[in-house]
């Protein structure tokens, strides 16, 4: 069946987990990005969620792994639910309704980049964790994996560090 591409909106895909990264980001693009008062926005939401694979969080085979695995397994699922549910609801208070939600087993650098291709996204959001360049280097960044690898415009969404000024020296 073909599809109408002037009557078609265009995928943005935000990448969301269970933090408060991700939720800003979430929040940012309701906020300036799918304004219900924009008549309309040419844009349909995807929110991607990347379950990890139960064998990378327990990160360990051994005899009691098998006991171990499906409580962990219930427990990400659990996650998973409760992180696509609140962003359901930011959705719901914020006026948008176009809406897609998938929940995806594996790496979120993979499953992001993955995902742009399978919805031919125009655009990527993620959150940042603003974490340095250590732990950067030794975690990864989902952001700057996608960046560099995604075949679509990213958008890398910062979430403010409190103002210097907003904590005030209480003198005696």
């Amino acid at each position: 069946m073909a599809k109408n591409s002037a009557t078609e909106k265009q995928p943005v895909l935000l990448g969301i987990d269970d933090s408060e990264y991700s939720t800003y980001a979430l929040e940012w693009t309701l906020d300036h990005l799918l304004v219900p008062s924009n008549n309309s926005p040419n844009f349909k939401l995807v929110l991607v969620y990347a379950k990890p694979t139960v064998g990378s969080t327990v990160g360990f085979i051994g005899p009691g792994a098998t006991d171990v695995m499906p409580i962990v397994e219930a427990d990400m699922k659990r996650t998973a639910v409760r992180v696509i549910e609140q962003a359901k609801e930011l959705c719901k208070k914020k006026q948008v309704t176009d809406i897609e939600v998938e929940i995806v087993e594996g790496d979120a650098r993979n499953v992001l980049c993955e995902a742009v291709e399978k919805h031919h996204a125009s655009i990527l959001i993620v959150g940042s964790h603003g974490y340095g360049a250590i732990k950067r280097a030794v975690l990864g960044s989902v952001s700057d994996y996608c960046a560099h690898h995604a075949h679509c415009t990213v958008m890398i969404v910062k979430k403010p560090k409190p103002s210097k000024h907003s904590f005030q020296h209480q003198g005696k």
